[in-house]
């Protein structure tokens, strides 16, 4: 490993029922456009859509992913998503077809986070410095 800090996280999936529906509501809560991709291989039903990201930039590169061999829910990974002020995403997930678990909280000189639940059953946090 160099000594310019990395990242730990390089990919992160999020597995969906409905790909359409989970589309909507990321692009509407995180005012994104998700990137159709082109799945390699024999990946048998597996349907990709990936987050925006730059070559080289600093940024976790991931997917929302429909499969029938991985569900999604509550329970597994917690996937922080980086917001200027996540009160302002919060507040557009109801509309969007999610739920707000907990509304933006502090958690001391790491800023502030909410926790709230897609559309497809999966719990993700949104996490800013303000």
């Amino acid at each position: 490993m160099s000594t310019k800090s990395k990242n730990p996280f390089t990919w992160v999936e999020i597995y969906v029922d409905d790909m359409g529906r989970a589309q909507k509501f990321y692009e509407a809560v995180l005012k994104i456009k998700m990137i159709p991709m082109q799945v390699p291989g024999d990946t048998g039903d597996l349907e990709m859509l990936s987050f925006p990201w730059t070559e080289g930039g600093e940024n976790i590169s991931g997917a929302l992913c429909k499969t029938s061999e991985m569900k999604p829910g509550t329970g597994g990974t917690l996937v922080y998503f980086t917001c200027d002020d996540c009160a302002s995403e919060t507040s557009r997930v109801e509309k969007a077809g999610g739920q707000v678990l907990q509304q933006k909280f502090p958690i001391g000189q790491y800023g502030f986070c909410s926790i709230v639940m897609d559309t497809e059953g999966n719990t993700i946090g949104l996490h800013s410095m303000k």
